[in-house]
């Protein structure tokens, strides 16, 4: 949907707009490329900004040497430089914040106030009047250091659980003008965190895909009997993601005579050398060194392309505060099963536009997936299904507008 003159018109009157993303561009950002793009279709100045760059293993996308030329990187190796930013910081309110955050916040402060200091500068350089932090961890705290500094307005997003975040929850949040939450369940639990430190709005906007670029070049066609089940999973390689449980899975369904091929596209925080050989070990040692991939962190096209190539797509996750990867799947017309965990509920309707089965539970996720491989009227349901919902629901526009709209009003107040 293009914007109105009307919308152009509010978008330039608030001025660029800084959008800070950390370790920018990493292997899951494709969502804030996504944004930023839709922000700047819409008539936006936006500047790009990071912490620092993530580790060479995670940088997967074709657009990653481009997204990485146009970041201005805020994080400093100056020890001096902190020394400097002390005489501007709000030293009083610090003090009072560590009497609950303790010792980890004094730790944050320190490594982020030159940060803090060198976005003020740049925000002033470059007509910056408002900064959005899609997080809630340190990244949040630069832009609330440099908002107490005599720097540009904030908002943030948070896209998980506060615990995840670091301390200092609430001088975060305190002074940002505005907030989103990506689902109703994370905004339950921050209210009940932070009380009267939340912003006066904050709104529930869900992360999204690309509706255009996440589509089927041709029909989907359920499994055949007697042919390989082609399974596709997509996630960070963390414990957490559950991808040990659908190998498992995948073991059950090969011990039942379904051949059963899986493959899992993602990195670990580590570039490769954290939980990976972990995974890798467990994989051979369930004897599916021929049946099953771990692809490492690759582009969004060859994701797509696998996703168009697969006939179920599967994240076993134990905890998932929403998820971009089953948005991807759905979008792309495959059948997708998820876990009743975290935010997925609000995504996922059970039955309706994909299965839900429990966390941790390598049998029931078999079980599941047969079922499901089973039965291609039930698959081709849920493909065409899965597709509606993300076009009505989940389509990246949706939260560059937002942005858009809630920068202008802070603008305008």
């Amino acid at each position: 949907m293009a914007a109105s003159d009307k919308q152009k018109g509010a978008v330039r009157n608030a001025g660029e707009i800084g959008y800070l993303v950390p370790q920018f561009p990493g292997q899951t950002h494709i969502f804030f490329w996504r944004e930023l793009a839709e922000m700047e279709r819409r008539g936006a100045a936006v500047s790009l900004l990071s912490t620092r760059p993530p580790p060479a293993g995670l940088i997967a996308h074709r657009w990653s040497a481009e997204a990485m030329a146009r970041t201005t990187y805020l994080a400093s190796a100056d020890p001096r430089a902190g020394l400097a930013a002390l005489g501007r910081a709000p030293l009083t309110e610090l003090a009072r914040e560590l009497r609950t955050a303790g010792r980890p916040f004094l730790r944050d402060v320190a490594m982020s106030l030159p940060a803090a200091r060198r976005l003020v500068r740049l925000a002033a350089a470059r007509g910056i009047g408002h900064v959005h932090v899609h997080s809630c961890g340190r990244a949040a705290l630069i832009a609330a250091l440099a908002r107490r500094m005599g720097g540009p307005r904030y908002s943030l997003t948070l896209h998980g659980p506060l615990s995840d975040y670091g301390p200092g929850q609430a001088f975060k949040w305190r002074h940002a003008a505005f907030a989103t939450v990506i689902t109703q369940t994370l905004l339950a639990e921050a209210r009940a965190a932070l009380g009267r430190d939340m912003p006066d709005r904050v709104l529930v906007q869900p992360m999204g895909v690309d509706v255009d670029s996440y589509r089927r070049d041709r029909p989907y066609a359920p499994p055949t009997a007697g042919a390989p089940l082609r399974i596709f999973a997509c996630g960070r390689l963390n414990v957490v993601k559950g991808h040990a449980d659908l190998l498992q899975a995948v073991a059950l369904l090969r011990a039942r005579g379904v051949d059963a091929r899986l493959e899992i596209a993602g990195e670990d925080d580590a570039g490769g050398h954290g939980y990976h050989p972990v995974l890798q070990a467990r994989l051979e040692e369930l004897g599916l060194a021929e049946h099953a991939t771990l692809l490492g962190a690759i582009d969004a096209g060859e994701v797509r392309q696998r996703l168009v190539a697969a006939d179920l797509f599967v994240l076993a996750s134990w905890h998932e505060p929403l998820g971009v990867a089953y948005m991807e799947a759905m979008a792309c017309g495959v059948p997708t099963i998820g876990t009743d965990a975290g935010g997925v509920r609000e995504l996922i309707r059970d039955g309706r536009d994909g299965l839900l089965v429990p966390p941790r539970d390598p049998e029931t996720l078999a079980d599941a997936i047969a079922a499901l491989a089973a039965d291609p009227d039930r698959c081709a349901a849920l493909s065409r299904q899965g597709r509606l919902r993300i076009e009505e629901s989940f389509s990246s526009a949706r939260g560059a507008e937002l942005l858009l709209r809630e920068a202008a009003r802070t603008a305008s107040a």
